[in-house]
């Protein structure tokens, strides 16, 4: 099946990206709770994501919300701190389902990645912690069980300690049908033993990530029975040390093996490549997705993995603070990346803090926009600096060819107020075909951004369902072909910016076109379907031919 995107892209209505800010009135009331102390513990700066998933496939998006806990014990001591599910009900309200679900978890939260790991078509819920990690199992019947200790995915153990664990994403990176579980970990670190750091004497504050020692990011197999190998040493992920965040995957070289990018935090990006699933050989540097412009390391956050000029190959895209852009490696031939932050028209965010960010298509023209969740790392930086704490959220319009136009101004005056924002995840909440955004604030209430632009374009939004393949099809690479053969490119993710996880629908605007010509979907295993005459405006389940067969995808 292959998207309309020829004519339509050329006659796409443009009108200002909009958003409403509905959370109250839709009933999302949760607010993150990170527990701030005079320690200035390193984690509670860092709080937290959100996840969207489909939990009772009604065909609706619900919410889930992660949070902190109380230090120093680390636990979730009172309700305040627990992690949140909110059934979507349908008529753009949410209610709140956590106790009955069994979903408010334990121990310091920091985000959630969905996936299906048992292939029986009922997303499961990972969350990741400071503390140890759950895997909550879909019940099917509106209730889930974490069964992270009997999978054997707790964490990573590094001399002794588990691992802080900051994001998470699912991929089948050895194409043998089942998901697996990659697990960024950020640093060694005690709770209130946070090293004593500036602005003054009198003043502290939250501590520059060069004080803590770096830790080697998780791979797990999935061994098909319930239960995963850390398989992080054999496949060369435990040489590396870095300050994980964002995680992000995409097949960058088009062999059909999933490959995973890592920003870290003021140390070099890794770029994960996939060798066939007997390796993962680090290449961010010779391939130029280690540095950002100047060759500098920076304070790598949120990041996505998405291809921004359609042509095929996926680029990257991730968030750092002030002073160091956010940085854009184009895709230039499926091996070398380069930064093309400055030619694409993103040198303002050099001005900008940001943390969670997605790459999706807000006004549905046919190309990718971005979307980022700004706010500083420091609570008091407003009494050293002109610089401000809280900032609002920013939206970049792709103006097509590479080039980038900051639109937050005319994206509502909602989008305008300014908070600690932190995770963001995309997703259609109302199935209209416009992408909104759920983004959390740090110790604040979360906020629904509904897309309210109006341009009249049209959409698709595709649900894969694998047979052969991994039940949710995550990894599967889509094209889609408009009526004057103009094509648009996509994967199947949740793995998207800092700690949280988005829709797995994949979603492409489609412009002016009334009819797709055509869309492609390479699943995993290589297997080529094509359906072709496809409608707009709807969400289309797309279930895997076992009859499909190899073809190479251009």
């Amino acid at each position: 099946m292959l998207l309309a995107a020829g004519a339509a892209l050329a006659a796409a209505v443009v009108s200002p990206i909009r958003f409403e800010e509905i959370a109250e009135r839709a009933g999302l009331q949760f607010t993150t709770h990170s527990s701030p102390t005079e320690h200035k513990n390193q984690p509670e700066t860092m709080v937290a994501g959100v996840a969207l998933l489909d939990y009772d496939n009604d065909g609706y998006l619900d919410v889930y919300f992660v949070n902190g806990a109380a230090i120093p014990s680390l636990q979730k001591e009172s309700p305040m701190y627990w992690n949140r599910l909110f059934h979507n009900n349908r008529d753009g309200t949410f209610t709140d389902v956590t106790e009955k679900a069994g979903v408010k978890g334990e121990g310091y939260g920091m985000g959630a990645a969905v996936g299906d790991f048992d292939n029986d078509g009922w997303p499961d819920i990972y969350v990741v912690n400071v503390t140890a990690n759950h895997l909550f199992r879909n019940n099917h019947d509106g209730t889930f069980t974490d069964v992270a200790a009997k999978a054997g995915v707790t964490g990573g153990i590094l001399d002794g300690k588990k691992m802080w664990s900051v994001s998470a994403a699912w991929l089948d990176y050895d194409n043998d049908g089942l998901l697996d579980l990659f697990v960024s970990n950020y640093c060694k670190w005690d709770v209130n033993k946070d090293p004593w750091c500036g602005p003054s004497p009198q003043l502290r504050a939250y501590c520059h990530p060069k004080n803590y020692k770096p830790l080697p990011d998780t791979l797990y197999r999935n061994n098909g029975d319930g239960t995963f190998t850390d398989v992080s040493a054999a496949m060369g992920l435990d040489k590396h040390l870095g300050k994980g965040m964002g995680v992000a995957i995409g097949d960058y070289d088009g062999d059909g093996f999933m490959d995973v990018f890592v920003a870290n935090d003021n140390h070099p990006n890794f770029l994960f490549h996939n060798l066939k699933a007997k390796k993962f050989e680090e290449v961010a540097f010779q391939n130029g997705a280690a540095y950002a412009e100047g060759s500098n390391v920076v304070s790598g956050m949120g990041a996505d993995f998405k291809d921004v000029d359609n042509d095929g190959r996926p680029d990257i895209w991730h968030t750092a603070i002030e002073n160091e852009t956010f940085p854009l490696y184009r895709n230039v031939d499926g091996e070398q990346f380069f930064d093309v932050t400055s030619k694409s028209g993103l040198w303002g965010t050099r001005d900008m803090s940001g943390w969670s960010n997605g790459i999706f298509d807000f006004d549905n023209d046919g190309w990718k926009d971005l979307f980022v969740a700004r706010g500083n790392v420091l609570d008091n930086i407003a009494r050293f600096s002109i610089r401000k704490y809280e900032e609002p959220n920013s939206v970049f319009r792709n103006l097509g060819k590479g080039k980038f136009q900051d639109v937050t101004a005319e994206a509502g005056p909602d989008f305008q107020k300014p908070a600690p924002h932190r995770g963001v995840a995309f997703g259609d909440m109302d199935n209209d075909g416009r992408i909104d955004a759920i983004v959390t604030v740090l110790n604040g209430p979360v906020k629904y951004f509904h897309n309210t632009t109006q341009t009249g374009n049209h959409w698709i939004e595709l649900k894969l369902v694998g047979v052969k393949n991994n039940r949710m099809g995550i990894g599967a690479q889509i094209r889609v072909t408009g009526e004057d053969e103009t094509k648009q490119y996509s994967q199947v993710t949740t793995a998207v910016g800092y700690a949280c996880s988005s829709d797995p629908r994949v979603h492409f605007g489609l412009g002016a076109s009334k009819v797709i010509r055509e869309i492609e979907i390479r699943w995993p295993t290589r297997i080529v379907q094509t359906v072709r005459d496809v409608p707009v405006d709807q969400v289309l389940t797309v279930v895997e031919k076992a009859d499909a067969g190899p073809s190479k995808m251009n």
